[in-house]
């Protein structure tokens, strides 16, 4: 498990959080200024996956990639090494998995603050702006532009289901699992993660958020969701490097060099 504290205090200065006693409104801050400040993209997968990689990022590697290039990454390693930092601060954490259409193909973490559970989800792509609470006993909403996220009440065996709704029909979940699980677990399913047939070996997603204002690219479609006004605008592949380092700051050379693989992208956009 990684320790030096010269990589966490590099991590903190990414996200601009000084470190101090674990507390919930420390939780609040370090959870809203990582969406704000790191993107769920997958344009760092797809150049890894040239590269011969199967796997995470090291550490530093991930945080190079934030600080020299404006990266993020999809959920294994955002929400990892999210765990990590917030371990490494003194949080009673522990990293979980969710089921999606299969098992354990989510990451995330479960944070108990004055024995009530929050679930910290930074590799969703979605505006999970603070922590979800998960000891509620009613639906927890989260409403942004045409988009609806319900974290229902925990079930009887002790999971929590997060619902994705657009335009009031559901369109995706996942299926909280409480016990505390290792990196290694999920191993099979981050190298399965980069198989030709995979999600985003043939997608396109980078997404960032903030409080009331939120940009995403979902292959063609750019959308931006400013105080719920939102504005959409169809992109043509030949101009996706220009429009993702203009909108998110990713050099354009490494957007081209990611997308020259994606030939079945969705011309629909969502």
């Amino acid at each position: 498990m990684i320790t030096d504290p010269k990589i966490f205090d590099r991590y903190l200065n990414i996200i601009e959080v000084k470190p101090a006693e674990p507390s919930l409104e420390l939780l609040k801050e370090i959870v809203k200024s990582h969406l704000e400040k790191i993107p769920f993209e997958n344009i760092s997968k797809l150049i890894y996956k040239q590269n011969g990689m199967n796997d995470i990022p090291d550490f530093a590697k991930y945080l190079d990639g934030i600080e020299k290039h404006n990266l993020g990454g999809t959920c294994y390693s955002l929400n990892y090494y999210l765990y990590l930092l917030l371990r490494y601060l003194g949080f009673n954490v522990k990293l979980c998995g969710a089921d999606m259409h299969l098992p354990d193909v989510h990451l995330l973490s479960i944070v108990e603050i004055d024995y009530v559970e929050y679930i910290v989800d930074c590799g969703y792509g979605a505006p999970f702006i603070e922590p979800l609470p998960r000891n509620t006993s009613y639906d927890y909403e989260i409403n942004f532009g045409d988009e609806k996220y319900i974290l229902k009440p925990k079930n009887f065996d002790d999971t929590s289901r997060l619902e994705q709704y657009y335009k009031n029909e559901l369109k995706h979940y996942y299926t909280v699992k409480p016990q505390a699980r290792k990196l290694s677990e999920f191993k099979k399913v981050i190298n399965d993660s980069y198989a030709d047939d995979g999600l985003f070996m043939n997608n396109l997603l980078i997404t960032r958020h903030s409080e009331d204002y939120s940009i995403s690219l979902r292959n063609f479609m750019l959308t931006v969701i400013d105080k719920n006004k939102i504005t959409q605008k169809k992109i043509e592949k030949d101009d996706i490097p220009e429009v993702v380092n203009a909108y998110f700051g990713i050099p354009s050379r490494l957007v081209k060099a990611a997308i020259c693989s994606l030939s079945s992208l969705n011309n629909k956009g969502n």
